[in-house]
């Protein structure tokens, strides 16, 4: 079994795999500070309740925040018992081409997509992640990282809105029924929520009509935020909420047996 670690700005994703099995997923914070113990203790928590008791065969971490790769990369040694966990991002040997102005600038998550993606469905693609930030992946079916677009996250808007004006309350992030709010709990759901849908699409749109290759491109919805936007979004096509751990398990597969062979 292998665990695979994508750590974003504000949620760190968990995954452990058997083979090509999704056997459990667990979502923790990130921005919260932890020391190697704590994080060595916090995921032997995790395996301890998928009855996970065995050596793990190695570790994969994706991480677009670097204070936090160094510790648990110790505590992955330390209280996993992984001599040396795997790091997936720009410099990493990965089949796939960056073709973009300056390629080991590209965060860890969007080399990841850019690769189960390409893999999985061997189409032109275009990923919208859906974390602390809306990012828009560009792929070919080759697996080239076209580039793409960057655009603030879902509960990030909500966050600012909510923090900026001194009477609007703070509300649950889900699909509202109507655009119509009668209470300000609704008026801000669906401003969000439905805002953020129509800037997914029209942003969708617009990519489409730049895409400077023949075929149109599939739209794949990844993220925290994928299966509740995909009930108000018009522009998806498959709905894909751990395509980013799917990456650093194929990741981890092709470095290891590349490091294998040298």
């Amino acid at each position: 079994m292998i665990l695979v670690v994508d750590v974003g700005n504000t949620e760190m994703t968990i995954g452990l795999f058997a083979g090509e099995e999704l056997r459990g997923h667990w979502r923790i914070m990130t921005d919260v500070a932890r020391t190697p113990d704590e994080f060595g203790v916090l995921l032997r928590a995790l395996l301890d309740t998928a009855g996970v008791k065995d050596r793990l065969d190695g570790v994969a971490i994706g991480s677009v925040v670097p204070p936090v790769t160094g510790p648990l990369s110790e505590a992955c040694t330390q209280y996993l018992g992984v001599a040396s966990p795997t790091i997936v991002d720009a410099r990493a040997p990965l089949p796939i081409q960056l073709s973009v102005d300056e390629p080991l600038t590209v965060g860890a998550d969007r080399v990841i997509n850019t690769l189960a993606a390409s893999r999985l469905f061997k189409r032109d693609a275009i990923v919208v992640d859906m974390g602390t930030a809306t990012t828009f992946d560009c792929i070919t079916s080759e697996g080239a990282f076209l580039g793409g677009i960057i655009a603030p996250g879902i509960r990030t808007s909500s966050e600012t809105l909510t923090r900026r004006t001194s009477k609007l309350p703070a509300t649950e992030l889900v699909a509202p029924s109507r655009a119509i709010g009668t209470r300000t709990e609704e008026c801000i759901r669906a401003g969000v929520m439905f805002g953020a849908a129509d800037s997914i699409d029209g942003l969708v749109a617009r990519i489409k009509r730049e895409w400077p290759r023949p075929e149109q491109p599939i739209v794949i919805a990844t993220g925290g935020f994928a299966e509740p936007m995909s009930r108000i979004c018009q522009s998806f096509d498959r709905v894909e909420p751990y395509l980013t751990l799917v990456g650093l398990r194929m990741a981890y597969d092709i470095l290891v047996s590349r490091g294998r062979s040298t």
